[in-house]
């Protein structure tokens, strides 16, 4: 054992673990894959290591867009907007990265209290990983965490598309999805949320100015012009669900020649989450993965006490910053 790392050096590990105000958790994903997901890296990353994580997603980024290049979200190497990503980044056992998801968290002007939405983002998959079957790290893990991260408090989350094999995707992982074929509910809260997020946080997904908004079948149109040309697909192209459904859905409401997206808004919450553990995540991987969560939610309880100890640390009217 290295020195430093006995029993005592095990618990300051811990504990230093447990202090952390943001997630930075690693796991292994399969054979010779590793996950790590970084919390707003850009408030609390080094510099050296900030741009060398910016360097792992373009590299992804070049092996997955075959010309051009993204102009928006966390590769447009800006540390702001690395402050408010949550990056999940799928790595060989040799650091080569091979997958990402950039979610954004965006805080929504809503009544009575903001409401925090985690958009689902920009997911690239180098080419020669796609039969991995990585979709359960890449969409649900995230939330997964942050939903034990949160005490068990349903998440919302934001998706815009327009693959059909991702609507069919975000339809069936996660509760209260709208739009989806055949139905569903659109609530006040859905539309609420969507018209905030098309008044305010458009540059999260690369949607200019000019993109029109269909409130009735929440679908944006004209989308491609604000960053994420290079995303735009034909129908053909864009790959497919297994369920035709969701097929013949994305092709009877979007138009692909303008550039259409659909924007779906939905939650994770302790149904959706029964859902991925039964029908996503790989059997052998289920035991790790609620260890993590389980880790992930006592760290949560354990840090107030952990500020509450520390008489330097502003807590609130509880305990007001000290005037220098």
């Amino acid at each position: 054992m290295p020195e430093g790392q006995g029993e005592f050096g095990v618990i300051r590990t811990v504990l230093a673990a447990m202090s952390q105000r943001y997630m930075d958790v690693s796991l292994k994903s399969g054979p010779g894959l590793r996950v790590r997901i970084l919390e707003r890296p850009g408030l609390w990353m080094e510099a050296a290591a900030l741009e060398a994580l910016s360097a792992d997603l373009r590299r992804v980024a070049s092996r997955t867009l075959s010309e051009g290049g993204l102009t928006y979200g966390v590769l447009a190497a800006d540390r702001a907007r690395m402050g408010q990503s949550i990056i999940t980044l799928v790595t060989r056992a040799d650091g080569t990265p091979v997958a990402f998801n950039a979610l954004a968290v965006m805080e929504l002007d809503t009544q009575p209290r903001p409401t925090e939405v985690l958009h689902l983002g920009l997911v690239m998959v180098d080419p020669d990983e796609r039969s991995r079957s990585l979709s359960w790290v890449l969409y649900g893990l995230t939330c997964f965490l942050i939903f034990f991260r949160r005490q068990f408090r349903p998440v919302w989350i934001s998706n815009v598309t327009q693959v059909p094999a991702v609507v069919g995707m975000v339809s069936g992982m996660f509760s209260n999805v709208w739009p989806v074929p055949d139905g569903g509910r659109r609530t006040l809260t859905h539309l609420i949320l969507a018209r905030r997020i098309m008044e305010g946080h458009r540059h999260v997904f690369g949607v200019g100015s000019e993109a029109g908004f269909d409130e009735d079948r929440f679908v944006i149109t004209n989308a491609y012009t604000g960053g994420s040309d290079d995303l735009k697909k034909t129908f053909d192209d864009a790959p497919k669900h297994r369920d035709e459904r969701f097929n013949a859905f994305c092709a009877q409401q979007l138009d692909y020649d303008r550039g259409d997206d659909v924007i779906q808004l939905g939650q994770m919450d302790l149904a959706a989450i029964g859902r991925y553990l039964s029908r996503e995540v790989p059997k052998g991987q289920v035991p790790g993965l609620l260890i993590t969560g389980g880790m992930v939610a006592l760290r949560r309880l354990i840090l107030p006490l952990l500020y509450w100890s520390d008489s330097g640390r502003q807590w609130g009217v509880l305990r007001p910053a000290k005037d220098r």
